[in-house]
C-alpha cells in the first residue's frame, strides 16, 4: 500500500522522515510546509477578526481576505506532497537504463523532463507566496489586534518559505539545458520573490513596531 501524502503525517512522523536517511521529503516539501505555516497564521489572524462585533466595519474587508488565504494555504499543502513526487520522477529519470546509445538519449531526455517538473514546484511556490502577502499589510492594520504578532510571524515563515523556492529552483535550473526555460523560470521567480521580500519587510517592520511601541 502506498505511503499516506505527507501533508496527512502527524507533524513528529513528518520531521523524522524530513531528518532521517530518505531521498523525500527534502527541503522543497519543508520550505512548502513553511509556507502553509506562514499562510494558516495569516488566516488565524483573519478568522479572529471575522464575528468579532469590533471589527464589524471592516468584516466584509476580511472576509475577502480570509477567503484567499484559505485557498492560498491549500495550495501550499499540496505542493509539500507535489515536491515529493517531482523529487522522485528525477530519481526515476538518472534510473533508466543507459547500455545503448538509444536508452542514453532517452535518458538524457528524460532527465530534463523531470528536472523541469522538479523547478516548477518551487516556482508554484513562489507565486504562492507572492499571492500571500498581498493580503498581509491589510491584515496588520484591520486585523484583530491580539493577534498582530501572527501577522509577523506569516510575513516571516513566507519570506523564508520563498527564498528557499528560489534557492530549489536554481538547483534545477543548473542541470538544465533549455535555455528559454532556464530564462524564464528565472525571472519569475525571482519577480515573485522581490515581491515577497519587500512586503514582508514592510509587515515585519510594522509588527515590530506595534509590538515594541
Amino acid at each position: 500500500m502506498a505511503d499516506a501524502p505527507m501533508i496527512r503525517h502527524q507533524v513528529q512522523e513528518y520531521l523524522d522522515k524530513l531528518a532521517g536517511k530518505l531521498s523525500a521529503p527534502g527541503g522543497g516539501s519543508a520550505a512548502a510546509l513553511a509556507a502553509a505555516l506562514g499562510a494558516a497564521s495569516a488566516q488565524m489572524v483573519a478568522s479572529f477578526t471575522v464575528g468579532n462585533k469590533k471589527y464589524a466595519e471592516v468584516e466584509e474587508e476580511v472576509q475577502g481576505h480570509l477567503d484567499a488565504i484559505d485557498a492560498i494555504r491549500r495550495e501550499m499543502a499540496r505542493l509539500v506532497d507535489e515536491d515529493v513526487t517531482a523529487y522522485g520522477g528525477v530519481g526515476e529519470a538518472y534510473g533508466m537504463p543507459r547500455g545503448t546509445d538509444e536508452e542514453k538519449a532517452a535518458r538524457a531526455a528524460a532527465i530534463q523532463e523531470a528536472l523541469k517538473a522538479a523547478a516548477a514546484v518551487p516556482m508554484q511556490l513562489a507565486e504562492q507566496c507572492a499571492a500571500l502577502v498581498k493580503h498581509l499589510p491589510a491584515l496588520l492594520e484591520k486585523g484583530n489586534t491580539n493577534l498582530v504578532s501572527d501577522v509577523g510571524v506569516a510575513a516571516k515563515l513566507t519570506e523564508a518559505a520563498c527564498e528557499c523556492a528560489w534557492l530549489n529552483v536554481e538547483v534545477n535550473l543548473a542541470y538544465l539545458k533549455d535555455e528559454e526555460f532556464i530564462s524564464t523560470a528565472r525571472a519569475e521567480t525571482e519577480a515573485h520573490l522581490d515581491k515577497v521580500r519587500e512586503v514582508s519587510d514592510d509587515v515585519w517592520q510594522g509588527t515590530v513596531s506595534v509590538v515594541t511601541d
